[in-house]
This record gives structure tokens, sequence and C-alpha cells, in this order.
């Protein structure tokens, strides 16, 4: 076989060792020439390369030296997103993937060429590939969050993700994308509401707290989320006027949170002091009736504690609503808390 690799000439009694194949390897680089030493252990993936390009599937020799400088640019990078002034040695790689890109988008490149650049990596649309980036990165705002619809200057992962949702929602901001608009529903079908954003956020917020226990009546006024006093934006989405101007879609939201209107008899904040003293006694009592059985102020969110009278008391949720609004408690009622062991009272 190694003399078969080797091209022959009358009159030679020995044979001349195999030649090497192709150019010379630039200045410090490896050489990896010799792929026709049938003797010489070679990697099979640089052997099945070579026979593609130069026996099975032949390129152009310009070509064919602008892929194998993608693939030692991705090798040493990881990627094949190749500035466009960038260079491998004399080769303008840049310009090469550049030029790739324009005609692929042209319809002007063959599928073998287009795979051979794929299993590369090689990114045709920059577009797609920033979008896909600034998905992620929305993806984590929305775990911390549970909506899409962040305020202009919201960052998540060094990137900032709520200019590029606002720009995103802007008329005609898609055209031409129906898979961006896909794949942001399928994070948050509500990304993009007819109402504003701000009250997208609001409800997000409530929904998150009454996934438990669906009664709107424990997201008190003054309880806040990431800044937003959640409990008195709720209780004014209740009010029969505010109620009637929202649209049909924020109603039908609300509602499957159990959140029904007030009856206009229930409208006027009729001395509300006493029954918030009542309910944070009752809270405090449960607390410690919770404490002498269990030995723990350790409480599950869904915990409900009935008092000897009878009274049940959402006690987790009690203790979730006044760690939240703690700084608007008063001395004496976070010393009945942190005389219970509430550390984040004292």
């Amino acid at each position: 076989m190694e003399l078969l690799a080797i091209p022959q000439e009358p009159q030679k009694d020995v044979a001349q060792p195999s030649v090497n194949i192709g150019t010379e390897p630039e200045e410090g680089k490896d050489e990896a020439r010799l792929l026709l030493r049938f003797a010489a252990p070679r990697d099979p993936v640089i052997v099945a390369d070579w026979v593609s390009f130069n026996v099975i599937d032949t390129e152009r020799q310009d070509w064919a030296r602008g892929w194998a400088k993608l693939k030692a640019y991705v090798e040493r990078v990881g990627n094949a997103r190749v500035p466009y002034g960038h260079r491998e040695g004399a080769t303008p790689l840049g310009q090469w993937v550049a030029e790739q890109r324009r005609a692929y988008g042209a319809g002007q490149m063959t599928g073998l060429r287009a795979r051979r650049l794929e299993k590369l990596g090689m990114v045709w649309s920059l577009a797609d590939e920033r979008f896909q980036e600034n998905l992620e990165a929305a993806k984590a705002y929305y775990d911390e969050h549970w909506t899409l619809c962040a305020p202009r200057s919201a960052t998540m992962l060094d990137r900032p993700i709520g200019q590029w949702l606002s720009n995103l929602r802007r008329p005609g901001a898609l055209e031409g994308h129906p898979e961006w608009e896909t794949a942001l529903e399928e994070v948050d079908e509500d990304w993009s509401p007819d109402w504003s954003a701000e009250w997208q956020r609001h409800y997000a917020a409530v929904r998150e707290m009454l996934v438990e226990e669906s009664v709107s009546a424990y997201v008190e006024p003054g309880v806040t989320v990431h800044g937003m006093d959640v409990g008195r934006w709720l209780a004014k989405q209740r009010q029969h006027a505010a109620w009637q101007a929202l649209t049909d879609g924020q109603r039908e939201r609300l509602e499957q949170l159990g959140v029904r209107p007030l009856p206009p008899e229930q409208e006027a904040p009729a001395k509300p002091s006493k029954g918030a003293s009542d309910a944070f006694a009752r809270g405090v009592a449960a607390l410690a009736q919770y404490k002498d059985r269990t030995g723990s102020v350790t409480v599950p969110r869904a915990h409900v504690e009935r008092l000897e009278d009878g009274t049940e008391v959402k006690l987790g949720v009690f203790l979730s609503n006044a760690k939240a609004r703690r700084a608007k408690l008063t001395a004496d009622k976070l010393q009945q808390l942190a005389e219970l062991g509430l550390e984040w009272a004292a």
C-alpha cells in the first residue's frame, strides 16, 4: 500500500519514502501533511477530512484552505464567531467567514459546503445568535421575577435585558421573526401584554404569593415584593371603579387567582386599625400556640393554626407578610414577635 501511494518512476530500484502532501505548515505549527504514510499513526478525523476534500467531494483549494483555517480557529477559541477583521496567519479569516454568510443567504452555497461549515458551529445569522443569547438572560430574569415585563433599566447575566425586551415590544419589531415571538411566549405568555408592563409586574408578584393560598385577603397593604407594594396594588384593583376599568384579560387573570371586586358597601375603608390590630393579635397568639406545641417558630407557608376559640389563622401567610413589612411594624409589635423567637424581628 505504501508503494501504491508513491508516484513511481521507471529505472528506480529503490522506492522513495512518501512525500509530504499539501502546503508546508506555518512557523511554530505542527506537521500534519504525511497523510499517505500508512505505516505511521494518524488521527482518523484528519484522514477522513483529507480524503473527503481531495478524493470524494473535492473542493477548490482556496475554499478548503479557508475551511481549514476556520477549523483551527474553532478548536482554539471554541466558536465560529470570527470578528470581521481577524486574520489567521496571512488568511483574512473574518472576511472569508462573512463571504460564506453572504453566499448562504443569497442561496449561492452548495449543501455540502453548508454542512461542512455547520459541523464547525457556523452561525448563519448573527441576529439569531444574539437573540438566543439574550433569551437565556430573559429566562434567568423570569425565574427570579416571574415575568418578562422588566423595567428598561433591568439587567441579567450582564445584559441590558429590560431595554432589549422593551425594544421587542415595539410595533413591527418582530416582523419577519415569528420564531422569536414563539420562543418568548414559551417563557412568558404575557411577555407583551395589551395592558401596561407595570400592571403585569404587580400581577405576577401577587400571582406567586397566592399560588398556595388563593386567598387575596392575606396580601395586605404594605407587603412588598421586589420593591412593589403589592398589597396596596391588589386592594386598589378590587375597588369597583378600578375593577370596571380593567380589560377582560386583566379581570380574567385576577379571577383565576380567586380575586373578586369588593361589594359597594365594603369599599369605604372603615376604621381598619382595630381590625388590623385584632388580626395581628390573633397571629401572635397562633404563633405562641404553635411554638408551645412544636417547640419551633419555623412555620410552613401553607400552615393553618386553629386557636382554642375555633378561629383559624393562616399562620404561615401571617409570618410571611409580617416579615415583608417589618420596617412598618411598630416597636411593640416587633418586640412581641422577637420574644417568641423570631430573629428577624429582634
